[in-house]
């Protein structure tokens, strides 16, 4: 097992980076020059036989700082205000170190509606595929003068995993300023050990995940977790390592592993891959034991028969959460009714639809074809 995930980090050709906030700045959320110049030079090194994207953290903190702040911003307006001063001084360093270096990065800010419609999914991976095809370093941020959602949930953890799933990396590295992930808090724990290989995301492995993000940064283990899960089932490895130490990368793509590493999983398809991690999830439909079964196990179409209840307010097309009787969340998809149509269907048969609705679109609640399984 050790050799093959040791050549899965060494033959990876296309690997995203992503650098937190604290890697890059000083505890007082000024830019860490010394630092973001060895980390560009570790990226250009890393990028020589391979093709390499950087998503970085940062430039709320960088403005906050410039601003003249002591602490991250908590309303939206100044918390945009921010990410507007910061963005630029962040491009600005990154566009010196790397022209040093004789390499050509390009900017690229998302939002999390860029990501959840599928055609601009489809525009932002062309843009990326053809910026490599000219050697060039994407980085990639998220949109925070405009995201007012993003700002909210503040995690380019999540947002590098699904970049790795867009482009089909075969490596994420998330540079942070932990070590890996630990039996324990080893802040407060001395007996807590680093795991060094993770082969799949247990209920046990979510319940080592702390709350733990500095003064000027937002995420934390459990963020890192939840990357881990989409960059895996992308068929990606994952690995978390401290972004200080010099070499850290490096000894990654040797295959060797000085933080944790999340092996990765039988890939889903690319279309199912999207629905299960970029679009907005706008409500809830709870099946039965006998649809759980028929989906989970025989690839089946969600009928309205299995339904036993659905919650929030959704339209037609939109995607919603899947749940068995237990309440645990277990595949997604595309809806074919709305919820007021789905609450006066729930339990019918598909011949009976017409009788209640007066019409009857669709046989499925939820078409197979539209329909993944977490």
């Amino acid at each position: 097992m050790k050799e093959k995930w040791q050549r899965q980090l060494q033959n990876s050709k296309r690997i995203v980076v992503k650098v937190g906030t604290s890697t890059i700045t000083h505890p007082s959320g000024k830019l860490n020059l010394e630092r973001i110049a060895t980390l560009v030079r570790e990226i250009v090194a890393a990028a020589k036989g391979r093709e390499v994207l950087l998503v970085t953290s940062g430039a709320i903190g960088i403005g906050s700082a410039r601003l003249g702040l002591t602490h991250k911003p908590t309303t939206i307006p100044a918390k945009q205000a921010a990410a507007a001063v910061g963005q630029g001084l962040l491009m600005q360093i990154y566009e010196k170190f790397f022209t040093e270096q004789g390499k050509i990065v390009a900017q690229i800010l998302l939002t999390r509606a860029d990501l959840g419609d599928r055609q601009r999914y489809l525009n932002a991976k062309n843009a990326l595929d053809t910026l490599f095809s000219y050697e060039v370093i994407p980085i990639v941020n998220e949109n925070d003068t405009v995201a007012v959602d993003e700002i909210k949930i503040g995690d380019n953890d999540t947002l590098a995993a699904n970049i790795t799933a867009l482009i089909g990396a075969d490596l994420l590295v998330i540079l942070s300023d932990v070590e890996g992930l630990y039996t324990a808090d080893p802040r407060l724990d001395p007996a807590a050990k680093k795991i060094d290989v993770i082969e799949e995301i247990t209920p046990e492995i979510e319940q080592l995940a702390g709350q733990a993000g500095s003064t000027f940064g937002t995420g934390g283990m459990q963020t890192k977790l939840a990357a881990a899960r989409i960059a895996t089932k992308s068929g990606a490895a994952m690995a978390i390592v401290h972004g200080g130490r010099e070499g850290n990368l490096a000894k990654v793509l040797s295959g060797q592993c000085p933080g944790t590493i999340f092996l990765p999983q039988e890939p889903l398809a690319g279309r199912k891959m999207w629905l299960a991690f970029n679009p907005p999830v706008c409500g809830k439909v709870i099946v039965d034991e006998g649809a759980e079964d028929a989906l989970r196990e025989r690839g089946k179409s969600l009928l309205p028969s299995g339904i036993v209840g659905c919650e929030g307010e959704f339209s037609a097309g939109d995607l919603v959460s899947i749940c068995g009787s237990a309440g645990r969340e277990f595949a997604r998809g595309l809806v074919n009714y709305d919820a007021s149509e789905l609450k006066k269907i729930k339990g019918l048969k598909s011949n009976q639809i017409e009788a209640v609705l007066g019409y009857r679109g669709y046989d499925e609640a939820i078409h197979r074809d539209n329909l993944v399984l977490l």
